[in-house]
């Protein structure tokens, strides 16, 4: 086994500290990757906290992982010593129900499921401890089948929340066949939405960023999107009407769509990657069936579409924005509290080649 440094939650506080993990001896299939960046996701926290379900602790989360191949198992081919690799928010499925071979590991109906990055529990055989723990660590050992390729380019702190954030973004894209010349509504710049305007603009969509902050405007504009509009603008909202093809929704939090929805032409689809309360539409499902309008959900991407995303990503040169921490247990306390109060643009990623 692989004896492995790594910030974990003590207990549902989520309050960190400095522990240490075994990861299993390479295999015949695997990829041990030292591990350079770690992203923090807002999911991170949501377990951490416990805020999903009961978890075991100590508990360490992360699921953007890069950082460099140390070691490769016998029967690998897609990856070398010295290789430049990423990680995920899965690590294995069952890899032959109907969703797993058609590329869409995240929704495995196989025996246990997807298997989460972190907290999903595992054979001991497969996981020493019996919990699939993050990228908060210095090591990781995973099955080539579920590791990403990344371009020596992409070998950058700025790169690693792609592996959660980016494809989050660019797998609804693809699945609804967003194209050029698609008017694409942003709501919400932050952490995902920044991305959204990144990756629409780069596939040749006219962006359009809904934002209740103006301070915003430019700093979208910058990253690509054609137009902003401030939401509590009620002249701005309604001289929008109907001039939308898509919505991407980043909104985390309950909320009223309804207003959203107005900006949408008929037939338009609004693709929900956040939170949506009951009575969120007023006027019930005849928000939707009096234009023709969709409202989808949509989670990550499998790990072909991963890998598609960053490879679309290289070729464009999209990154994200984002602050860079030390690998110490306050620093990524803070980097917490401030992600809860959505006081960081846009992204933390967790140092931890240097400070680990």
């Amino acid at each position: 086994m692989i004896s492995t440094k790594c910030l974990a939650c003590k207990d549902a506080t989520g309050a960190m500290i400095e522990h240490t993990i075994s990861r299993r001896a390479v295999g015949a299939s695997d990829v041990h990757i030292k591990i350079s960046y770690s992203g923090i996701c807002h999911s991170d926290i949501h377990t951490g906290l416990g805020e999903w379900g009961e978890k075991s602790y100590p508990l360490c989360v992360g699921h953007e992982i890069l950082g460099k191949v140390v070691a490769v198992g016998a029967k690998v081919t897609q990856f070398k010593v010295g290789d430049t690799a990423g990680v995920g928010c899965m690590v294995d499925s069952c890899r032959t129900c109907p969703e797993c071979q058609d590329g869409d590991e995240q929704f495995c109906t196989g025996p246990g499921g997807f298997v989460g990055t972190y907290g999903t529990t595992q054979p001991e055989d497969k996981v020493p401890g019996g919990v699939t723990m993050g990228g908060y660590s210095s090591d990781i050992v995973v099955d080539e089948a579920f590791v990403i390729r990344v371009p020596e380019k992409m070998n950058v702190a700025a790169a690693t929340p792609l592996l959660c954030a980016g494809i989050t973004c660019y797998s609804p894209f693809k699945n609804h066949g967003i194209k050029a010349g698609d008017h694409l509504g942003i709501v919400g710049l932050g952490g995902l939405g920044h991305m959204a305007v990144k990756i629409g603009a780069a596939m040749g969509c006219v962006v359009t960023v809904i934002t209740r902050d103006p301070a915003k405007s430019d700093m979208a504009k910058a990253m690509g999107a054609a137009n902003v509009i401030i939401s509590t603008d009620e002249a701005a909202m309604k001289a929008a009407a109907k001039s939308l093809n898509y919505i991407y929704n980043s909104i985390a939090f309950d909320h009223d769509v309804q207003m959203y929805l107005n900006l949408l032409k008929n037939k338009g689809t609004m693709i929900l990657v956040g939170g949506v309360p009951k009575g969120a539409m007023p006027q019930g499902s005849f928000a939707l069936i009096g234009r023709g309008l969709t409202l989808a959900g949509s989670l990550i991407g499998g790990i072909q579409q991963t890998q598609e995303m960053i490879d679309f990503c290289a070729e464009h040169d999209i990154v994200c924005d984002i602050e860079l921490i030390p690998a110490k247990p306050e620093a990524v306390d803070t980097a917490w509290k401030r992600t809860i109060a959505s006081d960081v643009k846009f992204r933390f990623v967790i140092d931890t080649e240097a400070t680990l």
